[in-house]
């Protein structure tokens, strides 16, 4: 199961964490997402929304 937004599509940032001596490392931040119970098309379906996207309400447009 990949790490993305079903419906906003946000998925994993990749960056570097810098230490106060400079060593730089790779890291990645993956969004928040939530398992969610939707209605899509008279039926109910679980969808991996982030919690920016339940917030705003784009669950229930769906």
């Amino acid at each position: 199961m990949s790490r993305v937004c079903q419906i906003c599509g946000k998925g994993p940032m990749f960056g570097s964490s810098i230490s106060h001596a400079h060593n730089v490392t790779k890291r990645v931040q993956y969004p928040n997402l939530q398992t969610v119970r939707v209605k899509k098309e008279g039926e109910r379906v679980k969808m991996r929304v982030c919690t920016s996207c339940i917030q705003a309400g784009k669950t229930i447009q769906v």
